[in-house]
């Protein structure tokens, strides 16, 4: 580990590793979001309504990769199709508000686990850890030319 670029892959490696310590993970159980529709679902909920092929745009997956995803979430309750509220052709896929509850109910987890990983680090040290975390994400958008939206 002789760069720092290594010494960022196998930390981030580990963080992977590491994500049930803080994320909610009694998927089957507690009726939590497994990390798709979590992820699916965040962008829709800061973009608002979104069809297939915006998702495929958005994510750079293919569009069957995103119709065993959003058949997942119309079965469990989280998603409804809608007409395009613009009057396109497309029907787009809208939260409902069971997806709603069980995103922000996934969200405070992740929140409080992130807590309390994070108990003994200073309000500085967590905030310049995450500026380095959102820099590092939107130069990864940047080459992918993806750019997630920020609230």
């Amino acid at each position: 580990m002789d760069k720092p670029t290594h010494l960022v892959e196998f930390e981030s490696m580990l963080l992977g590793r590491h994500a049930h310590l803080y994320g909610p993970r009694a998927r089957a159980a507690g009726g939590h979001l497994d990390r798709s529709a979590y992820v699916l679902l965040t962008r829709i909920r800061m973009h608002g309504p979104m069809s297939i092929g915006q998702l495929t745009e958005a994510f750079g997956l293919d569009a069957s990769t995103l119709n065993r995803q959003t058949a997942a979430m119309l079965r469990a309750g989280v998603v409804q199709r809608i007409p395009d509220p613009d009057g396109g052709i497309a029907r787009k896929f809208r939260i409902t508000e069971e997806g709603e509850r069980r995103l922000e109910a996934d969200r405070t987890a992740n929140i409080e686990g992130l807590e309390r990983v994070m108990e003994d680090w200073s309000p500085e040290d967590v905030a310049r850890f995450a500026a380095y975390l959102e820099r590092f994400n939107r130069d990864i958008e940047r080459l992918e030319g993806r750019p997630w939206p920020r609230p």
